[in-house]
């Protein structure tokens, strides 16, 4: 899904450790256009929030992803921003460390494999 409007909060940068390891997330407030404007508290994680580098009244079109869960007998629901494009085709700036490279070799040497999944 995309939403498409201004930031016109950031929340405080939250962080902690869980059973994974180390987070960190970050609650932005963009309100959307038209007659009958929506504000939608949508929530970056991790390296993300350097990489789109929001800024506060910045026009944007974010893509995300909507999920719900129980606790307790309640549910919660989060809205996570994934990607971020800015007007003018451009999209969030480029992380300056390539985190992304590619497998160039193979380890054939017998041992176990370690595959992220």
């Amino acid at each position: 899904m995309e939403l498409e409007g201004k930031i016109i909060q950031i929340m405080p940068e939250q962080s902690g450790n869980g059973r994974n390891g180390t987070w960190r997330k970050q609650d932005y407030i963009l309100e959307t256009e038209g007659q009958y404007p929506k504000k939608v508290c949508m929530t970056i994680w991790g390296d993300k929030i350097d990489q789109f580098a929001l800024k506060e009244g910045e026009a944007v079109k974010v893509g995300i992803e909507i999920e719900s869960r129980e606790y307790n007998s309640r549910w919660y629901t989060d809205v996570k921003a994934w990607r971020v494009d800015r007007p003018g085709g451009g999209s969030a700036p480029a992380q300056s460390n390539n985190s992304n490279s590619e497998v160039s070799t193979f380890n054939d040497d017998g041992g176990e494999d370690i595959l992220p999944f």
